[in-house]
């Protein structure tokens, strides 16, 4: 199984992230504003700082109800990020007026509607790695030719898996109905664990002696905290588990599909632009999905990178491919000892899975070399990563995920 796609061109290496701005991000909108509605569309600049405190900062700025304000994806914070947001109850002229640190306010208008989750087209990156050698550029550009020829590998990579990368580890645990071992993965593990408290604390759990752990977990940490104190005091790992925010366990559940879905793309990375017997292959058009009963009718339009095979984000309500293509997804759940409809796992915590392509288009692709720094500009479609890009272009080292 290769590593890259683009296996026979070396990486250019070197650096990324050194600054906010070698790292800048704009989301491209799904549909124009109207001008006119009761919704205030607001483009914002943030350098440095979560979605999440962005809304926050302006809600309060502003002095309007964070819960009523709208936003189409959630943007890296180690970055320089132009996105759209809207929301109720100010005015075009306030909000233009609006100054605050690392936050700018680049226009408003008016539309009818909230603007809701993945309504944007894709996000265009502009990205700085410095510290590459003299002959970076050549290099790059025949990476990025063969990846705009073949397509992009669909990758979720390291970022899905959370900061000790073991999130999907989790995730099949609870599918698996095993909540000590999933309860011991939000603890984690003492040798990845670089904190000298929660380190202590994760030994210490490990050990069983719960009133020492919970008494040196990190305030801050507060979901592990509870999780220690309420199996301290009684309850199961399950109960303790379940009571943890629904929101956590589904990016658990999450991370665990895209752990799936990733290791299908490797698995079918020397041949991501060929259709098989079997395929569900997903309309770039559309985001319509058919079966494929005849791939070679239909390799054409894969050609063309208009259709591309898919792999599942395995759920209790996803379609499975067939013939072929069945074969190898069906010898993935068989190997974790899971099916579709495991992830059924209790009210407001089922996830119905979905089909994804194993690769996407890139475009408007630019690049240039100063000295020992590389800029390079892409655009991407929703629901894709940037870092499968720089995977790709850096082939630099990457940590060694838990199986």
């Amino acid at each position: 199984m290769a590593d890259f796609l683009t296996a026979k061109i070396p990486g250019t290496g070197g650096d990324i992230k050194t600054c906010p701005d070698d790292f800048l991000v704009e989301e491209l909108p799904l549909y124009p504003t109207c001008g006119e509605g009761e919704h205030l569309y607001l483009e914002v600049e943030k350098r440095g700082i979560t979605t999440f405190e962005l809304l926050k900062r302006i809600a309060n700025a502003l002095q309007v109800d964070e819960r009523t304000m709208g936003y189409a994806g959630l943007k890296d914070a180690q970055a320089v990020t132009r996105q759209f947001i809207s929301l109720t109850g100010c005015s075009a002229d306030k909000a233009l007026a609006l100054r605050l640190d690392n936050i700018r306010i680049l226009s408003a208008r008016r539309h009818r509607n909230k603007l809701r989750l993945g309504h944007l087209a894709g996000n265009r990156f502009t990205i700085t790695i410095r510290n590459v050698d003299s002959g970076a550029l050549e290099r790059v550009r025949d990476i990025l030719h063969i990846l705009k020829m073949t397509g992009v590998p669909n990758f979720f990579g390291e970022q899905r898996y959370g900061a000790l990368g073991n999130s999907h580890l989790t995730g099949r645990a609870i599918v698996q109905k095993d909540f000590a071992r999933a309860a011991s993965c939000i603890i984690g593990n003492p040798d990845r664990i670089t904190h000298p408290e929660w380190r202590q604390a994760a030994i210490l759990y490990a050990q069983n002696r719960l009133t020492e752990a919970q008494e040196i977990m990190p305030r801050r940490m507060r979901n592990e905290h509870n999780l220690i104190r309420r199996m301290r005091r009684g309850s199961s790992p399950e109960e303790a588990v379940r009571r943890l925010p629904g929101k956590l366990l589904r990016l658990y559940l999450s991370a665990y599909q895209s752990h799936l879905f990733d290791r299908l793309v490797a698995m079918r990375l020397d041949s991501i632009d060929t259709l098989w017997a079997g395929d569900l292959a997903y309309k770039h058009d559309n985001g319509a999905c058919f079966l494929v009963t005849d791939p070679a009718t239909e390799q054409p339009r894969a050609d063309r990178l208009e259709i591309s095979p898919t792999a599942p984000m395995v759920g209790h309500k996803v379609r499975m491919a067939e013939a072929q293509a069945g074969i190898l997804e069906q010898a993935l759940l068989a190997k974790e000892g899971i099916r579709p409809e495991d992830f059924r796992v209790g009210k407001g915590l089922s996830m119905p899975g979905e089909r994804r392509p194993l690769r996407i288009p890139i475009s408007a692709i630019t690049t240039n070399q100063q000295d020992d720094r590389l800029t390079l500009s892409f655009a991407l479609p929703k629901g894709s990563f940037a870092t499968t890009v720089l995977r790709e272009v850096m082939k630099s080292p990457e940590p060694a995920r838990i199986r």
